[in-house]
């Protein structure tokens, strides 16, 4: 499981990476074509890692439920982050992976709820999982990207 951790780890430094330079008007702007924008995006990584590994194994997400509420599945921006709230999302960003390693290591996850995903892969472990959430943060990763070019 080590390199599915280093995968992720891996994958947000490049999504932070992508962040450098960028101003709080470019990080919110939806470009024509997009529904989404750079900021939700990132918020969006965050959310969906917490909840398909802690929430479905009945633990309690490591962010804001406020975050949550704005940034799962089905969500469009709405929020406008400041400064500071947009760099405690980058924070979160970078530091979960550990945390997760660290709870995975711990063994703190005893039980999973089965959950069919919107791409038809059925996570039936945490295991699943993990490997899926690196799955879905390749594919923001590459819409961050897109976005970016028409910004």
């Amino acid at each position: 499981m080590n390199i599915q951790f280093d995968v992720l780890r891996k994958s947000r430094e490049l999504v932070l990476k992508e962040l450098e330079g960028l101003t709080l008007e470019q990080i919110h702007a939806i470009p024509k074509g997009f529904k989404n924008n750079i900021a939700w995006n990132v918020a969006h990584l965050v959310v969906t890692q917490q909840l398909l590994h802690y929430k479905l194994s009945g633990l309690n997400c490591l962010c804001p439920d406020d975050l949550i509420d704005a940034h799962k599945k089905g969500t469009a921006p709405t929020k406008t982050f400041t400064e500071e709230e947009f760099e405690e999302v980058k924070e979160l960003l970078i530091g979960l992976p550990d945390t997760l390693q660290e709870d995975f290591e711990a063994d703190i996850f005893e039980t999973y709820t089965e959950y069919p995903t919107s791409t038809g892969f059925v996570l039936t472990s945490l295991e699943t999982a993990i490997t899926f959430n690196n799955f879905h943060e390749g594919i923001h990763y590459g819409i961050i990207r897109s976005i970016k070019k028409f910004i």
